[in-house]
């Protein structure tokens, strides 16, 4: 065995990656599927139903998808751990390297190619599986792309990938330019703040959109256009939770090491 033991959504099914002498292959409940020259370990993934299996494999120096034992077209290369399919298990998703560009593939079919697919934004299905979205970059310029449209370009998109609402009708990203970092929501750009922390994140109707916000030194939350208290800042590692569409609490930092609990309720 040459991997980790993958077991399927719902615990039925087992997969791994074994090998025989210079070859590869991926057994699923002990059945050995095609060898190959490589098989990209990190990429075995189930579907959520747990009815397909799919990784990424190399053979004369190209890569290629197999879905269920069907091979996809081969590129000059595919990022592993970009390979993911919908929430529904109906479409499949991943990035692929064509020469000097990079394109996302989805459902078998190539976007426009780029000079990057930033990597902190693999691609990401809406909770529906209606919509793909992804960051690239152009020349010195990056954008979100969702559905194969290219939003506006900024100087920089922020570390978190875009953000679906629970409803899959809202987006949001953290882009920045000019020193200066700001929060798109469906391609309205909010106020611009000197950092945008990580804790983006829709309340349970999707109706409103909160993070933590950077004003000289201090950090507040920002709900929709409100900005809350300021403080040193929240725990690091914690994130803003709404308990329901009209309540939210978060863990901050006061005084430079004193942690408290703020819950607050939204009018």
């Amino acid at each position: 065995i040459r991997s980790f033991l993958l077991f399927s959504p719902d615990g039925r099914q087992v997969a791994y990656v074994a090998g025989t002498g210079s070859k590869q292959f991926v057994v699923v409940d002990g059945k050995e599927g095609k060898a190959y020259d490589d098989i990209g370990e990190f990429s075995l993934v189930f579907s959520h139903d747990g009815r397909q299996v799919a990784y990424v494999a190399k053979a004369v120096n190209k890569q290629f998808t197999v879905v269920d034992g069907k091979e996809g077209k081969a590129y000059d290369g595919i990022i592993g751990v970009s390979l993911h399919f919908s929430p529904d298990s109906k479409r499949m998703a991943y990035v692929a390297q064509s020469g000097n560009k990079w394109a996302v593939v989805v459902d078998g079919k190539e976007d426009k190619a780029y000079d990057d697919i930033t990597s902190r934004s693999l691609p990401l299905f809406s909770p529906d599986g209606q919509h793909a979205a992804y960051a690239a970059k152009s020349g010195s310029k990056r954008f979100v792309v969702v559905d194969g449209k290219e939003g506006k370009a900024y100087d920089d998109i922020g570390a978190g990938p875009p953000v679906f609402s629970s409803d899959s009708q809202h987006m949001a990203y953290v882009v920045g330019t000019g020193g200066k970092q700001f929060v798109v929501v469906n391609g309205k750009e909010g106020k611009a703040y000197d950092g945008i922390g990580n804790s983006l994140g829709f309340s349970p109707n999707g109706q409103r959109v909160a993070y933590a916000a950077k004003s000289g030194s201090k950090w507040s939350v920002v709900v929709g256009d409100k900005e809350g208290q300021a403080y040193d800042g929240l725990l690091e590692g914690s994130r803003i939770v709404f308990d329901s569409a009209n309540s939210l609490h978060y863990l901050v930092v006061k005084d430079g090491h004193s942690v408290y609990l703020v819950e607050e309720k939204l009018k």
